[in-house]
């Protein structure tokens, strides 16, 4: 009985040496741990898949606008720089400022304050007006204060391919893609596009009073103007200006507008005419209705010249500068611009241009209704 006691007790001794040699040479733990590794590399690559996946959004082509400011004309050009934010749709948008140095602080915080407002949804760059010494003060006081600056945006901004320049006094009432696809439209020698001055002969400026050469038959308005700058350089833009300014300098009624319309008319196959609805001035419909693309599809590109955003000539463009001044960004764009838009524009019935209502919101209402 002892004999079997012992014969029991050395058997599980021989057993439990085995069992712990076994243990050491083929250790758990880091048998454990490589699998463990390899779980955690298989879902940190899974991981990383979903998040490449989930992150890769398709780039959406980059619009730039430019516009080129001096004097008092901070406040509207703010103006018009939120338009474009509003109606930015799904572009990446860049606004380019050209500005005194006086004035670029007061861009500098607004459009960083804004960009924190619209979850960083455009970027923006400020440069200062420049012109070249040779007739550098008749430059700057051809027209207005610095609107003859736009001439040599081709080589103020040389590392950019194109822009879509405004005027200050303009706003943007539809997506500002719907001007900029018209590059896709130009041929390979066009390098600019802009709509016609008018679009009547029996009201035309040029083709009655210009003592200049000009484009076409009605000539050119610059205030919303498609700029393939580097078509322009090629083209040598900057060296074509001053012979034009020494020959017609007396006759420049309209300034860099009237020297853009001399170079066009010795070389219409480089301008590119896109419909009026691109550039609604109040020359569209102060007598009567006359742009029909307006009429069809709405306003795209207001431009109040002549003071319209400012004064009482004429009320309805006025409505809507004022509608889009008091609008906060961020704020319901239905109820705080529309309707705003809507109800200044009801008090201008009475006027020509107020009749015509619908077309100024038309592009507003379909934007917002697929917000």
């Amino acid at each position: 009985m002892v004999r079997l006691k012992l014969s029991c007790l050395f058997l599980c001794v021989v057993c439990f040496s085995i069992v712990t040699l076994l243990c050491l040479y083929f250790p758990d733990k880091p048998i454990i741990y490589k699998i463990s590794r390899f779980s955690a590399l298989n879902t940190s690559i899974l991981l990383q898949r979903h998040s490449v996946k989930l992150f890769q959004t398709k780039k959406n082509e980059e619009v730039v606008i430019a516009v080129v400011i001096c004097g008092n004309r901070t406040s509207e050009a703010l103006v018009m720089i939120k338009s474009a934010i509003i109606f930015r749709g799904n572009t990446d948008l860049r606004i380019v400022v050209v500005a005194e140095k006086n004035i670029q602080q007061e861009f500098d915080e607004t459009l960083r304050d804004w960009k924190l407002l619209t979850n960083d949804s455009f970027s923006y760059e400020i440069h200062s007006i420049t012109f070249p010494k040779e007739h550098s003060d008749e430059w700057r006081k051809l027209f207005q204060p610095c609107a003859s600056e736009r001439l040599f945006l081709p080589s103020v901004l040389s590392h950019l391919d194109s822009i879509l320049y405004v005027d200050t006094d303009t706003l943007f009432l539809s997506n500002v893609e719907d001007v900029w696809k018209h590059f896709a439209l130009m041929n390979s020698s066009q390098l600019a596009a802009m709509v016609p001055e008018h679009e009547d002969m029996n009201v035309g400026w040029y083709n009655r009073f210009a003592k200049h050469p000009y484009y076409g038959k009605l000539g050119l308005n610059s205030g919303v103007m498609l700029m393939n700058l580097t078509r322009m350089r090629e083209f040598d833009w900057i060296g074509r200006l001053a012979p034009v300014l020494e020959k017609y300098r007396l006759y420049l009624t309209w300034g860099d507008q009237d020297i853009i319309n001399v170079i066009f008319h010795d070389h219409p196959d480089k301008v590119y005419v896109y419909p009026c609805r691109y550039n609604f001035r109040s020359d569209h419909c102060m007598y009567m209705s006359n742009c029909k693309s307006a009429e069809e599809n709405g306003i795209a590109v207001l431009h109040g010249s002549r003071s319209t955003f400012q004064t009482n000539k004429q009320p309805a463009f006025r409505a809507i500068f004022n509608a889009m001044a008091q609008y906060q960004l961020g704020s319901d764009p239905v109820k705080y611009l529309l309707d705003k838009a809507t109800s200044l524009l009801n008090e201008t019935i009475i006027t020509n241009c107020g009749h015509l209502a619908p077309i100024f919101t038309h592009n507003m209402r379909i934007l917002f209704q697929t917000i």
